[in-house]
């Protein structure tokens, strides 16, 4: 049995959708529905709302610090309902800048279960953690401006490596009274506006209920759950649904887990699993110990490409100075679509992600970066949002990606190397 919890990161860039009254009545549901399943339930703000529905007395046992920097495997503490729980801190810091480290804690855990993670109203380290270490991500919306910063969560997911399939919307504190223009409802006009743009939807919606609302305003600290003090309204049905949802989510994931293991010991590399069998660029059979490993994270598409393939993109660029052992290429769009006057980078790093040089393309050099693009990503540039596709040496074994272990650096290299350009300004 695996000891390494199932992660629901609840995620919204905006504040006021709801985020932790999902979080802390989904682990109250999923107890109650699931007894003998281990939850678990931390908070990165510093509201205290999770200890204040969970905390037993005055003692609130080990802080979410243990998460991030606690030298011992992080034990929470049993709280009420049977839910498990991290104390939220004041002034929270992570130990390094590292988002992986939150995923690596996880993994060498006993937690078990699942772990709700509720997290800020902004897309920090400790948010994008989050987002790393998700097995499902819940972005509340319940209105048309929490609907379109939906799009920075999932960018935030892409650049974290994380399947973007892992994130669905709940629409949340929707007021059935409310109607827009020509009498279309919220509900609807956020359903309808959602699937426009692809996203996928929880199987159910949370309504606006001045009875839930009470629940965490009184004259003590304390705060209820839905379950035992408002049994009565419509949602407590819809936290049933979605506790229901999360555990098919988390049956699917630990079916596949357990296949995995009883069919796959010994299995390659992550990176093998969706790798193609040619060349993209050339059509040919795919060279195997030479040429480049070629990831493409928006849409999890890899390839192993010919160094000849490759030198085109690079020009006039020495390979051996751009892109040193343990190092990697990036060709990067960094605009949404495809306009003339936008620029279009390769850019080279090494292996502690310090940017090593690049190559901005323009005019008809262009139709290369098209090609390259259109070939490794499988959609026309035009089509592409904000881009960016790595490649690393194949004769660089130790991280090139053909490996369990050279995977594991790989990812780590290009969680840096998308940190680093985030950061800077889209056209430095």
């Amino acid at each position: 049995m695996s000891h390494t919890p199932f992660v629901v990161t609840v995620a919204s860039e905006k504040g006021g959708v709801g985020k932790t009254t999902i979080a802390t009545n989904l682990a109250v549901y999923l107890k109650a529905l699931r007894e003998d399943l281990p939850v678990t339930i931390a908070s990165f703000d510093n509201h205290f709302s999770v200890d204040a529905m969970f905390a037993i007395g005055s003692s609130a046992g080990p802080s979410v610090r243990e998460l991030w920097c606690g030298e011992k495997t992080p034990r929470p503490t049993l709280g009420e309902y049977g839910v498990q729980f991290f104390a939220s801190e004041r002034n929270l810091c992570a130990a390094n800048d590292q988002t992986a480290q939150l995923g690596r804690v996880l993994a060498a855990s006993s937690l078990g279960g699942i772990l709700i993670l509720d997290t800020r109203p902004i897309l920090d380290d400790f948010t994008r953690s989050a987002l790393a270490a998700a097995d499902l991500v819940l972005t509340p919306i319940k209105d048309r401006a929490s609907l379109v910063n939906v799009a920075a969560v999932q960018r935030a997911l892409r650049e974290e490596g994380n399947d973007e399939g892992r994130l669905w919307l709940l629409p949340s504190l929707i007021d059935r009274r409310l109607r827009l223009r020509e009498g279309i409802s919220m509900e609807d006009f956020l359903t309808f506006s959602a699937r426009e743009r692809g996203y996928q939807l929880a199987p159910t919606v949370l309504v606006k209920s001045p009875r839930v609302e009470g629940l965490a305003t009184g004259f003590t600290r304390r705060t209820y759950p839905v379950l035992t003090h408002a049994r009565g309204t419509l949602v407590h049905g819809q936290f049933r649904s979605l506790a229901h949802f999360v555990l098919e989510r988390f049956d699917g994931a630990r079916h596949s887990r357990q296949s995995l293991r009883r069919h796959q010991v010994g299995a390659d590399a992550p990176s093998l699993r969706r790798l193609a069998a040619e060349c993209p660029l050339c059509g040919e059979a795919a060279p195997r110990n030479s040429g480049w490993f070629c990831e493409d994270p928006a849409r999890r598409r890899r390839h192993l490409v010919h160094g000849h393939c490759i030198e085109p993109l690079l020009g006039e660029m020495a390979e051996a100075d751009v892109v040193p052992r343990g190092g990697v290429l990036v060709v990067d769009k960094p605009e949404p679509g495809w306009r003339p006057e936008d620029d279009l980078l390769v850019r080279g790093f090494g292996p502690q992600a310090e940017d090593l040089g690049r190559r901005q393309w323009s005019g008809h050099d262009k139709q290369v970066f098209q090609d390259f693009l259109r070939a490794v990503c499988g959609r026309l540039p035009e089509e592409l949002p904000t881009t960016r596709v790595l490649l690393s040496k194949l004769d660089d074994q130790a991280h090139c990606g053909l490996s369990p272990e050279g995977y594991r650096r790989f990812a780590q290299l290009r969680r840096r190397v998308f940190r680093h350009l985030r950061n800077r300004s889209p056209r430095g």
